[in-house]
């Protein structure tokens, strides 16, 4: 997965994360903070990936 997926699956979940918080659903808010991680966890994968070559 490239860096732009990596940047847009962030900005989902901080979208998300906002979205549980204004709402007041707490499920919600914990998902968005999951998919915020996972697109972290993706860009730095994505950063060994380069420096490896």
């Amino acid at each position: 997965m490239g860096k732009a997926k990596a940047k847009a699956k962030q900005l989902k979940g901080t979208v998300q994360e906002t979205a549980g918080r204004v709402t007041g659903d707490p499920k919600r808010e914990a998902r968005g903070h999951v998919q915020k991680l996972e697109g972290k966890a993706q860009e730095a994968a994505t950063k060994v990936k380069k420096l490896r070559k």
